[in-house]
């Protein structure tokens, strides 16, 4: 009789499904590194040397994906702009005082200033690559399982055969 794994009492993917997930989980960590996360932590450095101006909150939300607008005076005018990816300060309120950096040049381009080192960004970009490294030894732990069971059952055909 053939009993599933879940008739065995064993739960789990099994040494095959734990190489595919661990391999797919480090794909995907790492592609948030390296794709979203280090280019974020990079834009937030790169107003360092930008303006320095007193804003609001204009809008609240989740300031680390992007939903954060802030409200400042640059050359005179009023500007509404969104704060980027990788930005602290989500549990502020509306009406909250900032300070932010932004581009001379567009001031469009804005960061708070406690985030021109990379903000939060570079935290969960550094994290990020550490779990992907984390599930890229785990892979290789399944591969090594995995070629160790199939000669051990390649053994054991060889002397029952």
């Amino acid at each position: 009789m053939n009993e599933g794994a879940a008739g065995s009492g064993q739960s789990g993917l099994g040494p095959r499904g734990s190489l595919v997930m661990s391999l797919t989980l480090t794909l995907l960590l790492g592609m948030l590194s390296l794709l979203v996360l280090f280019p974020a932590a990079e834009h937030l450095r790169s107003l360092r040397d930008g303006e320095r101006a007193d804003a609001t909150l204009h809008t609240s939300g989740s300031c680390m994906i992007g939903q954060c607008r802030v409200e400042f005076e640059a050359d005179g005018r009023t500007v509404v702009a969104d704060l980027p990816t990788g930005s602290g300060g989500g549990k502020q309120s509306v009406g909250a005082a900032v300070t932010v950096r932004y581009q001379a040049d567009d001031p469009q381009v804005v960061a708070r200033d406690e985030d021109v080192g990379g903000g939060g960004a570079a935290l969960f970009a550094w994290m990020s690559a550490g779990a992907a490294l984390l599930f890229l030894v785990l892979s290789a732990v399944a591969a090594v399982f995995l070629v160790r069971q199939r000669r051990k059952a390649s053994a054991g055909a060889g002397v029952a055969g």
